[in-house]
Order: structure tokens, then sequence, then C-alpha cells
């Protein structure tokens, strides 16, 4: 693990490969016990010295296809850096007619439609029983915080771009785009957005107890306007360079700020609402659990794995 120590995570996807601005420190390629993340995350700073750690989900030069991206190493990786909030942004298709291509959105539910062949827990294939509490499966604190600065920002863009809150977003296996019927019926469910990422990276975070909110922006309407072709790579490229460029002005007005608050601010214990939320999520600690799955599990929850301390907790 790197002695560097950040609080910021920046998880970027289709079409964020990098920041602009920005001071690289280092290149670090941390290895966890589920492997090596995505591509080298690069610590770098901003020009008031804040500090963040960016990570391209994809891998460096897009080579790295939804099913395949290795989140439980991306999630252990930012962690180890010290990395206590993640932003993460997503291309996404919209679902609904106001959720314009070009527009931004923070999501607070998630539909999972991926088929079980992703790896979507820490705890998968240990000896160790955990049940993360996922009903809202984002930290709403952060979102709450994020949204009037995001539209403060989208507004100083000047280009009428719009923030949407509060919207579902539905999580697809792919590689390939949804049918008309499907993507219908992901209306029909209460789906505003779809993409193929926010799983299982919001669960990791979660069971990580990293504060963790995505920021999607829409390329697409999918394929449930009748009236309209079906969603290509083409359309959806077009909107990502412009979408893109709103993303990294959006995060050159938010991370000092942020910064400040994670770092001791008054809002800071509150946007960091998932710190200690697997106390009661972790089985009674048994002889049957294995002594290399707990220090295993010690790689991202010393508090409860490691030493002394960690057989208290995970036995309460």
């Amino acid at each position: 693990m790197s002695d560097e120590k950040v609080l910021i995570g920046i998880i970027g996807g289709s079409g964020l490969y990098a920041l602009d601005h920005l001071t690289v420190l280092s290149t670090v390629n941390p290895s966890t016990p589920w492997g090596h993340p995505s591509a080298p995350i690069t610590i770098a700073a901003l020009p008031s010295g804040t500090r963040i750690a960016f990570l391209a989900r994809h891998g460096q030069g897009h080579t790295i296809p939804p099913s395949a991206v290795p989140s439980r190493a991306n999630i252990a990786a930012l962690k180890s850096l010290g990395v206590a909030a993640i932003i993460a942004f997503s291309a996404v298709g919209s679902l609904r007619e106001e959720i314009s291509p070009g527009s931004f959105a923070l999501p607070s539910q998630i539909i999972d439609r991926t088929k079980g062949v992703r790896a979507s827990s820490f705890f998968e294939d240990t000896s160790v029983v955990a049940h993360a509490m996922f009903g809202d499966p984002f930290s709403g604190k952060l979102a709450g915080w994020l949204a009037p600065r995001i539209q403060g920002a989208l507004d100083e863009e000047g280009k009428g771009k719009k923030l949407f809150t509060d919207k579902t977003i539905v999580c697809m296996e792919g590689p390939a785009f949804s049918t008309r019927a499907e993507s219908v019926m992901y209306r029909q469910w209460g789906g505003d957005l779809i993409n193929m990422s926010v799983l299982p990276e919001a669960k990791l975070a979660r069971e990580a107890e990293l504060s963790y909110v995505m920021i999607a922006m829409a390329t697409d309407y999918d394929s449930w306007r009748v009236d309209s072709s079906a969603v290509t790579a083409h359309d959806v490229f077009q909107t990502l360079h412009d979408n893109s460029a709103t993303a990294k002005l959006v995060l050159s007005k938010i991370l000092d700020e942020l910064q400040g608050e994670l770092s001791g601010g008054k809002h800071g214990e509150a946007l960091l609402q998932e710190k200690g939320g697997m106390k009661f999520s972790i089985m009674p600690r048994s002889v049957k659990q294995k002594p290399e799955d707990r220090e295993k599990l010690a790689f991202i929850l010393p508090e409860y794995f490691s030493g002394e301390e960690g057989k208290d907790v995970a036995s309460a």
C-alpha cells in the first residue's frame, strides 16, 4: 500500500479518462487481495494543494468492458490510499424525455439487471458472512451537499444543462444496448436512467464504508422512443466529449470545498455517514471463520478484522 493519503477518489467512466489542470504527484498501482485496479491510480493536486485519487474504470485506453471491470480491486485500492468518499462518473442512457442528452443527474436508487457474473461482495468465497444495508444505495448526505454546487457549475458554464436529482438508475449487464421492449419495460418499472457500471461498484463502496455518489451524464435516449433510431455507440460518443468537459468544470468547482468539509468541516461527519455502517452487518465470529479470510477482509475493514480490537467488534 502507498503512503499517499487522500480523502477524495474520482472514478472516471466512459469519456472521462483524465482530469485537467492538476499536478500529478505520483502514479500508484496498489496490489489488493482482489488483484490490481483497472488502471494505475493517479494521485494529483489541485492548484490549491487539494489532493485527489483518479481511477479510470475501464482502464487506460478503455480496454475493459463493464462486466469485466475489477470493481473489488478498484474500491479496495482507493480505500488503501486513504480515500473516504468516492465521486463516480458514468455515461448513461435516459429513460425520460425531460432528461435530454447532455443533462446531468444524481441518482438515488438502483434497479439491478446484471446477471450474476460480476463479483459483487468482498465477502464472496470467504467463511465470513455479512449483509450490508443497501436500501439507500448512494450516500444521500453527500449527494444533497453536491447537488446545489453541481447546478451552480452548470449554470456558470452557460450551456443550459440541467441537473436532475432523486432518480432511479437501471444497471444492465451489456455489452449490447437494450432492446426496445426492455427499454419500455424499464420505464414502466420507474427507471429514469440506465447504465452498465453502477453495480457492483456502489455495493462494494458500501461494504468498504466509503461514501459513494454517481454523477450520471446522459448521452442518449436508450431505445424506448419508437419514432427514433435505437441508440448506437456513435450516438453516445458524440455527446461524451462535451459531457466530459462539463464534468471537469464541475469537479474544479467542488473539490476544494469538499476537501475542506471532509478534513474537519462542519458537515464532514455527516458526509461520511457510511463510516461504521458495517459493524452490525457482519455476522458474529465463529470458530469456522478462517484466519486467512479475516486477514483478507482486514485490508478494507481493519477495524473489524485486525488484532484484538477486531476480534471484539466482529464478535459483538
